[in-house]
């Protein structure tokens, strides 16, 4: 598939352009492709296959050209989780980690004080995040959430490469639309949400998703995790074992149209010998924000070292995280819905230490998916200044595990 600024199987906002020939539901998925990945994924091999969590995104797509800041062009968005569904008030036991601190997630300081998480879990563009965070505020508030104030939690990473980041396009009715419209089911990936303006191990990034089910103490559980993929570049990349960067030869990003400046000089003009760009999108910096869920009954110290775990991923996936990265993960477990309560005592189930090898593994098989479903569904997107970030080709990637 190649398209420009082109978006599948997404909900409009008024400031959104949506092309579209295909539906969500046939767009390919790295497994289509025949990449292996270790574990079993849920039904939907989503996030959403932990009962209760829902999830909504707000996609903003307009203009072409050359960069106004405050006009475009926007490429931009907001992706929101919740942890029980957007009808419930009670928290969730949760923990937090980075493994590069380059970025923004806020309300971790309080998550990290007490171990629960209160409201939506949002990400976004770097300068959206403020927006975003009262926006989350304002849900909460006409939403019931019983306390004097809060403290949710945002996460960004940077999409300037594609977007007009400076003209402050996602509003508080975006976000909120996006917590509101949030449902279980299927989750867009790709070029959607938070993710539309991203770039993935040097191709065209986004939102992703998978999951696992695993079997512990003769019941079943699953895993499930999103991605915002914004990190690392081809050099670095491999997928399955396989070096992408000397098996699939491609312009990843270049300039389309010479008469515009360049607003980063990592990247040739389109026209330019590919000898011109090699070496300078290597060491690219980026970000990634990844969100683990479970319904394992976890408490905050269990799920905190859960959520160390997607560092392995990355590392399989060829990732340094290089010093300009934000690579920040958060972690929750729905186990307990309805008695979690700051205000009276409260009886909880943990799971045992010696039997947290199993759930480490999962997330690290779904997390690792995850980054390659969110390429694999991203198309080519043309954004400010002419600047193309192109898909990975999904025919080479495909060709490449067919003759493993």
């Amino acid at each position: 598939m190649q398209f420009n600024n082109f978006l599948l199987g997404v909900t409009l906002t008024a400031t959104s352009l949506l092309f579209t020939s295909l539906s969500y539901s046939e767009i390919p998925r790295a497994r289509d492709l025949g990449i292996p990945f270790h574990g079993t994924a849920g039904p939907l091999n989503a996030i959403t296959d932990v009962k209760g969590v829902e999830v909504g995104q707000v996609t903003l797509i307009e203009g072409d050209g050359a960069l106004d800041v405050g006009i475009g062009p926007i490429r931009t968005g907001v992706t929101s989780i919740h942890p029980r569904g957007k009808n419930s008030t009670t928290p969730v036991f949760g923990a937090w980690f980075t493994l590069n601190a380059s970025g923004e997630m806020t309300g971790t300081t309080w998550l990290e004080e007490r171990g629960l998480i209160d409201g939506p879990i949002s990400i976004t563009n770097t300068h959206s995040v403020g927006v975003v965070r009262d926006a989350s505020v304002a849900f909460m508030n006409d939403n019931g959430w019983d306390a004097l104030w809060h403290a949710p939690i945002v996460a960004e990473t940077f999409d300037g490469v594609l977007n007009d980041i400076n003209g402050f396009h996602v509003t508080k009715e975006h976000a909120i639309e996006a917590m509101n419209t949030a449902k279980g089911g299927p989750v867009e990936e790709g070029v959607v949400g938070g993710g539309t303006g991203m770039i993935c191990n040097g191709f065209k990034g986004g939102i992703g998703t998978s999951s696992r089910e695993i079997s512990l103490g003769g019941q079943s559980y699953t895993i499930g995790v999103l991605v915002q993929c914004n990190y690392g570049n081809k050099g670095w990349l491999r997928i399955a074992g396989k070096p992408i960067d000397s098996l699939i030869e491609t312009d990843e990003i270049c300039y389309t149209d010479p008469t515009i400046e360049r607003h980063f000089d990592f990247a040739p003009y389109c026209n330019e010998k590919k000898v011109a760009s090699v070496g300078k999108n290597k060491g690219r910096d980026g970000s990634i924000i990844i969100v683990v869920a479970t319904d394992i009954p976890l408490l905050p110290h269990q799920l905190k070292r859960v959520i160390k775990r997607p560092t392995l991923a990355l590392g399989r996936l060829g990732s340094v995280s290089s010093g300009g990265s934000g690579d920040i993960f958060i972690a929750f477990s729905t186990a307990g819905d309805g008695i979690l309560n700051e205000d009276t005592s409260t009886t909880v189930t943990m799971w045992p230490n010696n039997l947290l090898t199993p759930i480490f593994e999962a997330t690290i098989d779904a997390t690792e998916e995850a980054i390659v479903n969110a390429m694999v569904a991203a198309e080519t997107t043309v954004g400010v200044n002419g600047i193309r970030v192109n898909e990975i080709p999904e025919d080479k990637l495909k060709a490449i595990f067919e003759n493993k």
